[in-house]
C-alpha cells in the first residue's frame, strides 16, 4: 500500500515571504518519510470548508513545478484541477511539462469543477453541470489523444483542436496516470471505467458507502470490458498525526489501523492531509512508524 500527503492550505505563518520556503520543506520531508505523492488542490481561492476565501492559495500546476525541483522520487499531482480553469490541450501541455521535468512523476489529476464563486471572481465561465461533464469527457479524449501522437483534428461539441500537438512527450508510457477525482455514480465513475487509471474517494464516507462506490465502479469496468483491477483506487482523508494520540488526534498505531482497514477494502494508495504538516513530528511519525509497516500491507485484491 502506498501513501500519499496533500497540501490544501498555505496559511503558515503571517509572512508571506515564507509561503514558498516552508511549501518546499514539506515536499522535501514528505519525500525523505517515504510517502509516494504529493497533491495540492487546483483552486484559485481558499475553499470554505479549509478557510476563507481570502487566505492564501498557490495556482496548482506552477507549485508542483516548484515542488519538483526540490525533490527527485515523488510524484506530484493537482486533487483534482477543474475541467473549467484551462482549455484541455494547455492542460494537457502543462500535464506532460510537470511529467517532462520531474522525470516522470506527474498524475493527471481532474474534475468536473465546482467552485462556482471562484469563477465569477475571476471571471472564468462555469457552465451549468451537465455541461461540466460533457466538457470532462472531450478532455478526457483529448487527454488520450495527444498522449497518444495522434495529431489529426478533434471535433467535439464543446472543444475543437486543428492540430493537437504534444511536443515533446511525457515521460511516463503511454501517459501520465489520469487520476478522476469525485463518487458521482453514473456519470464520473463510469469514466473512472472508461478513460481513467485512477479514482480518488472521500475516506470519511464510512467502510460501508466507500464499498458501495467501489462496487458501482466494478459494475462500470465489467460492462466496459475493463479489468477493475487496472484502476488505482485512492482516498482522501484529514489525519491528525501525533506521537501519543494525543487530544483525538491520531497515534502512529491507530494510523496503521486505519489504513490496514482501508487496504482490506482495495485501496491502492490512502492520500491525506494533515492540519500539522508545517512541523517535523508528523513526518518523524511517517519516516519511522508508519510507512514501513504501511509499505509491507498486502491490498486485497492486489
Amino acid at each position: 500500500m502506498h501513501l500519499g500527503v496533500q497540501v490544501p492550505s498555505f496559511t503558515w505563518s503571517q509572512d508571506q515571504g515564507l509561503i514558498g520556503d516552508t511549501f518546499a520543506t514539506i515536499a522535501e520531508r514528505a519525500e525523505r518519510a517515504g510517502l509516494y505523492s504529493l497533491w495540492v488542490m487546483d483552486h484559485f481561492f481558499q475553499i470554505s470548508m479549509v478557510g476563507p476565501a481570502e487566505n492564501e492559495m498557490l495556482e496548482g500546476w506552477s507549485a508542483l513545478a516548484f515542488a519538483a525541483g526540490r525533490t527527485n522520487r515523488i510524484k506530484l499531482g493537482t486533487m483534482v484541477t477543474g475541467i473549467t480553469y484551462r482549455h484541455p490541450g494547455v492542460l494537457v501541455k502543462t500535464a506532460t511539462t510537470l511529467d517532462v521535468l520531474s522525470h516522470g512523476r506527474a498524475y493527471f489529476g481532474i474534475g468536473a469543477a465546482w467552485n462556482e464563486e471562484e469563477h465569477k471572481g475571476l471571471g472564468v465561465p462555469f457552465p451549468p453541470l451537465a455541461e461540466r461533464f460533457e466538457r470532462l469527457e472531450e478532455t478526457l479524449q483529448i487527454a488520450h489523444q495527444m498522449w497518444a501522437g495522434d495529431q489529426k483534428s478533434f471535433n467535439g461539441s464543446h472543444y475543437t483542436l486543428e492540430r493537437p500537438l504534444n511536443s515533446p512527450q511525457s515521460v511516463q508510457k503511454p501517459h501520465p496516470p489520469i487520476l478522476i477525482g469525485g463518487t458521482g455514480e453514473k456519470k464520473t465513475l463510469r469514466m473512472v471505467a472508461q478513460y481513467g487509471d485512477a479514482c480518488n474517494l472521500f475516506a470519511r464516507m464510512g467502510k460501508e458507502e466507500l464499498q458501495r462506490k467501489l462496487n458501482i465502479l466494478q459494475d462500470h469496468c465489467q460492462t466496459l470490458g475493463r479489468p477493475y483491477t487496472d484502476i488505482e483506487k485512492t482516498t482522501l482523508d484529514t489525519i491528525h498525526l501525533t506521537r501519543d494520540g494525543r487530544n483525538n488526534t491520531l497515534s502512529p498505531n491507530a494510523a496503521i489501523d486505519l489504513f490496514g482497514n482501508l487496504a482490506e477494502m482495495g485501496i491502492d494508495q490512502a492520500i491525506f492531509n494533515m492540519p500539522n504538516v508545517a512541523d517535523l513530528e508528523p513526518f518523524d511519525l511517517l519516516a519511522t512508524r508508519i510507512v514501513p509497516e504501511v509499505e509491507k500491507i498486502k491490498v486485497a485484491g492486489r
